[in-house]
């Protein structure tokens, strides 16, 4: 099987300086291994593809066999660690809770921490109706909710076509 720890450094040595970040990295018992990547201005196919080079250099498939997928988080992808939080301020954002409400808003604050930290605490700004007193219609104003990862099944960019 290959070594896992590794294959993160080899793919986190050559990340360094790129500006891409290693958010996923996963090998199963079947030598399936899928690295996740993403920046704050995407993820090219090129990239893509000089990584998959630089893992075929340094693991010999002559001598273990294994399946690679190497390719960007993706723009529906939840949210893993801090650093996607951070790249999305100000951007609309899904967020589903483990109670079950889904909230649509945009991502207003996110408070420090490492870029690969999975516990994060955010603020996103949601629309609300309210009815002011000696208006026939409600008014559509922005309410402040606070999360904390930990209370979502998932946060991710809210793509409307």
């Amino acid at each position: 099987m290959i070594d896992k720890i590794l294959l993160k450094q080899v793919v986190e040595k050559s990340l360094e300086g790129t500006g891409l970040m290693l958010i996923d990295l996963t090998v199963n018992s079947s030598n399936e291994i899928c690295v996740e990547l993403d920046s704050a201005d995407g993820v090219d196919i090129d990239s893509c593809a000089r990584l998959t080079r630089v893992i075929e250099e340094a693991f010999d498939r002559d001598v273990e066999d294994y399946q690679l997928e190497v390719g960007s988080s993706g723009l529906t992808s939840p949210f893993k660690v801090h650093a996607q939080y951070a790249w999305n301020i100000g951007h609309d954002v899904e967020v589903l809770t483990r109670d079950g409400r889904k909230l649509h808003g945009v991502l207003s604050a996110v408070e420090d921490g490492a870029p690969l930290d999975t516990d994060v605490r955010f603020t996103i700004e949601v629309p609300v109706k309210v009815k002011e007193p000696g208006v026939k219609k409600p008014v559509i104003k922005q309410e402040a909710v606070n999360l904390n990862s930990g209370e979502c099944k998932y946060v991710r960019c809210d793509l409307k076509f």
